[in-house]
């Protein structure tokens, strides 16, 4: 299996940036369509407008119907073709950033993404989440290359909820233990290739900046100004998580979480942090150091991540078992771990995890 790395062509952070999003992206086309969901509209588009003035490039903004379905990417590219659009950009959170990818994708133009939270890694990587019109789950797409250009204004990521880099920090959580697991199986990526020194490297630095930064950037955050400490996590959420989950691939932290959506009971419980808990249950499947499995459910509690079950909304231990048979199920990434993993050896772990996280709350 040949090793390979990918990443955005461009990655912009910095408070004001979007004031230079013209600077940075003239290079795309002269007309852009922005893809944006409510709030994104409402706290970007003033300065994006800036940013254009006294250019010779056309802008249009589109509120999208906060689902990335079939039917809106049909919508968009209506939309494109109408206004001969050259590059499509998104504003907002991963919904809208995967209408515009797929958008970009079937009309073979260049993408561009502004973040307004950073909840997730969507912005960096090269797939999309698509839904049917009645929101179920259609598909995912894997791209052949990732974002053109990734612009993130730190001021409007300090302005938004706390939760949503809480959850982006839980997400991250996931990104060095799953890529290491990968590379001990040597399965491969993302991205379908080896697992590079690079990617790796992301990967652990995306974990040490979560431990030094994480607490520090949540108290920026919840005052709504920005700090280096916050700086540093919008990288390790946005750009670190992302390529680094896109070269190193996942195991069964994403697993858990897909398998956890199957319960009415967590349809509110945001993805991040089912992700956090599911790295706990990988780290007892793995049988990690006492020390590394303490270290990571410290950082949980310390930023407000889930350690029990009962925090992800779950009491039913029949409920687990429900989860736990989905999360292994043919083609999920559980299947990377060295040796495989049963649904009963997932059910054994998630319960074990659980039951460390009330303990450790406790003490």
């Amino acid at each position: 299996m040949l090793k390979l790395m990918r990443s955005p062509l461009k990655y912009v952070q910095g408070q004001g940036a979007l004031l230079h999003v013209y600077e940075e992206t003239k290079n795309l086309g002269k007309s852009f369509l922005f893809i944006c969901s409510n709030s994104g509209f409402k706290s970007c588009h003033e300065k994006i407008e800036k940013s254009f003035e006294g250019t010779d490039a056309t802008i249009h903004f589109e509120i999208f119907g906060g689902i990335s379905s079939i039917g809106e990417v049909e919508r968009m590219r209506a939309i494109v073709k109408e206004k001969n659009i050259e590059c499509v950009a998104a504003i907002g959170g991963g919904s809208a950033i995967d209408t515009a990818k797929a958008t970009a994708h079937y009309e073979n133009l260049p993408v561009l993404v502004i973040p307004t939270v950073v909840a997730t890694d969507a912005p960096c990587t090269g797939l999309s989440v698509i839904y049917h019109n009645d929101g179920s789950f259609s598909n995912y797409i894997f791209y052949p290359k990732n974002p053109d250009a990734v612009i993130v204004d730190s001021d409007i990521i300090a302005n938004a909820p706390a939760k949503f880099l809480v959850a982006g920090m839980g997400d991250a959580l996931g990104t060095y233990f799953e890529a290491r697991a990968c590379e001990k199986a040597k399965a491969p990526s993302l991205e379908n290739g080896g697992i590079t020194k690079s990617a790796m490297a992301l990967c652990k630095l995306c974990y040490d900046t979560l431990l030094e930064d994480g607490y520090k950037a949540l108290k920026a955050c919840e005052n709504k100004v920005v700090t280096p400490a916050l700086e540093a996590i919008i990288e390790a959420n946005t750009y670190l998580s992302g390529v680094g989950a896109d070269n190193g691939g996942l195991a069964v932290s994403h697993s858990v979480y897909n398998g956890f959506t199957a319960l009415k009971e967590c349809e509110s419980t945001m993805h991040g942090s089912v992700v956090a808990f599911g790295t706990l249950a990988q780290l007892v499947i793995e049988d990690a150091p006492e020390e590394e499995f303490y270290e990571v459910m410290e950082f949980c509690t310390s930023v407000g991540l889930p350690v029990t079950l009962e925090e992800l909304g779950v009491t039913d231990k029949d409920r687990v078992r429900i989860a736990a048979e989905n999360a292994c199920a043919e083609g999920e990434s559980i299947h990377n771990m060295i040796g495989d993993v049963t649904p009963e050896q997932l059910y054994n772990a998630l319960i074990v995890a659980d039951a460390l996280g009330r303990e450790f709350l406790n003490q």
